[in-house]
């Protein structure tokens, strides 16, 4: 199975990137917020973590096909696959409704906004409370804030002090909604936490000057 790709980005079309990784060339179907972080970033390396999947319905005389889609986060690629869990949805769809960036669904979902969930291409009412239901209680992580840094690419290190102070948040006693919101208001300063020491300091901190 291929996880993961790491080459130059050759080309860049509306659906498909295709990546150069010396002797192959390969192509990536990539969903459209991820197309648009990179943009900027044709005839550079870049990495992509990777669904390597079969398309194709033999049963009907068909042959199949692999396929590859690429997200620029392992967290994109794992709400990605969540997504299309839900009855209904696939691949061809998921990569068709996934216009705006992870953390922005993630929070329709979770907050049950039945209404923004619809409006993502090819979705619906009816898909869409299907979605909110199955998914709605396994959105607290891909709804915490992703960092990026000026070339589109997620801060790895970042995210990964940021969901283990998301979970000890929701060990502490606060509701996924409550350590979101208050995770939300710390990341909002832009700065970078070196550990969850200091950025569960800055909650705290910022949570009192609120209630002052």
């Amino acid at each position: 199975m291929i996880c993961k790709l790491t080459g130059n980005l050759l080309h860049l079309g509306e659906e498909v990137a295709t990546i150069a990784v010396e002797p192959f060339e390969y192509q990536v179907l990539i969903p459209d917020f991820t197309r648009r972080h990179l943009q900027a970033l044709v005839g550079s390396p870049i990495s992509l973590h990777t669904i390597h999947y079969l398309e194709g319905n033999p049963q009907k005389g068909g042959r199949m096909v692999p396929r590859l889609v690429g997200f620029l986060s392992e967290v994109e690629r794992e709400f990605f696959e969540q997504f299309c869990s839900v009855d209904g949805v696939g691949v061809k769809k998921a990569l068709r409704a996934m216009v705006r960036p992870v953390q922005d669904i993630a929070k329709a979902i979770e907050q049950q906004d039945f209404k923004s969930v619809s409006t993502l291409p090819g979705i619906g009412a009816a898909m869409s409370e299907r979605i909110v239901a199955k998914l709605r209680r396994k959105m607290g992580k891909f709804a915490l804030l992703v960092s990026r840094d000026e070339s589109g690419i997620v801060d790895q290190a970042q995210h990964s002090v940021v969901d283990d102070t998301y979970l000890i948040l929701c060990s502490l006693g606060h509701s996924e909604a409550d350590a979101r919101q208050l995770l939300d208001a710390a990341l909002a300063t832009k700065k970078k936490f070196k550990d969850v020491d200091e950025l569960l300091q800055a909650v705290y901190d910022n949570s009192s000057a609120a209630k002052t």
